[in-house]
């Protein structure tokens, strides 16, 4: 087969494979490549001190206090990894159905961002705008008699926790609740305050997905979720046009970088939304996916160090400019051989 605007040379004048010959010829010819800038750690921080609690279906991923946080931020910091997101684990006494300990100045994320920037000044620092660590009720966010999530009411909150966030001196803020007009109302909130430097990276497309499973796990949220779900709010796993108009959407309210979430089954997502909006676009390895693949990996049925770093430079072949990962340290060991 041959085109008028790339002519094929066909067999044998063409032979593809001699473009795969050997190392120094393929590493030449790569189209995308991984490298440690592309990662952001996600971790899971809880109060009190030396508390390091595993997280079951998720092998080889704790819940930190931040005195145990703090040597792991410097393992980032000498990784080279640019970025590490925060996410709360929430002592059951303060989870209330407004979620109102999401904005508080003194809580436990505030706290732990500036004890980080306070330390590791030259780390970026990102933590989720969402309600479901905070609520009672392990919904993002506040419901109405029927039980159904309100959302202009969920905004107001979520706006005063994004300025608490940006108040203590986080670099990204990252709303994952999926309210409509969120990103207009904080990126509003931040500019009359005179926060014009904190970043808003928007969980924009994010599916109502049995992927996070896991996750809800190591947070706290599964229990006060019980057979509740998210699908009033979150998107349909079928629909993707629908995710290039909440693309759009939170791009013109003033997002300064798109998430697409979960990752690898989304995969065809991520690229209609780079190659339809050129912004900076991230996807979120999910709990669920890391959870596979360890699972995989420690009954030998996979190659572990292999599948991590083919898992992520399928992200960058799809057009991610980076990938939350819970393999973030893993692969920045493996990079570096």
């Amino acid at each position: 087969m041959t085109s008028s605007s790339s002519p094929l040379a066909m067999f044998p004048a063409g032979r593809p494979r001699r473009l795969r010959r050997d190392a120094f010829t393929r590493n030449l010819v790569r189209e995308h490549a991984l490298t440690v800038d592309d990662l952001i750690y996600p971790v899971f921080v809880q109060e009190g001190e030396k508390r390091r609690d595993a997280v079951p279906s998720m092998p080889g991923v704790d819940r930190l206090s931040l005195d145990l946080l703090l040597p792991v931020a410097e393992q980032c910091v000498a990784a080279g990894i640019p970025v590490m997101a925060l996410f709360p684990v929430i002592d059951a006494s303060l989870k209330t159905p407004d979620g109102r300990e999401a904005f508080n100045p003194d809580g436990l994320i505030p706290r732990v961002v500036a004890a980080l920037k306070a330390r590791f000044p030259e780390l970026g620092v990102m933590t989720d705008v969402a309600l479901d660590p905070y609520t009672s009720h392990g919904q993002d966010g506040l419901l109405d008699d029927t039980g159904y999530i309100l959302n202009d009411a969920t905004v107001e909150v979520l706006v005063k926790q994004a300025l608490a966030q940006s108040q203590a001196g986080v670099d990204i803020v990252a709303p994952s609740d999926m309210m409509d007009g969120r990103i207009g109302a904080i990126r509003n909130a931040l500019e009359a305050r005179g926060d014009i430097h904190t970043r808003i990276m928007a969980y924009s497309a994010k599916y109502a997905s049995a992927f996070y499973g896991p996750f809800r796990d190591a947070v706290g949220s599964a229990t006060t979720l019980g057979k509740g779900n998210k699908k009033v709010y979150q998107m349909d796993p079928g629909n993707s046009d629908e995710a290039l108009r909440e693309v759009a959407i939170d791009i013109a309210e003033g997002a300064d970088m798109v998430m697409v979430k979960p990752g690898m089954p989304y995969l065809d997502i991520v690229r209609r939304v780079k190659d339809q909006f050129h912004v900076p676009t991230f996807a979120y390895q999910v709990s669920g996916e890391y959870a596979m693949l360890k699972a995989a990996a420690q009954n030998g049925w996979l190659d572990h160090d292999a599948v991590v770093l083919e898992s992520l430079l399928a992200f960058k072949r799809a057009g991610a400019d980076g990938v939350l990962t819970y393999f973030a340290l893993d692969a920045a060991r493996l990079l570096q051989k």
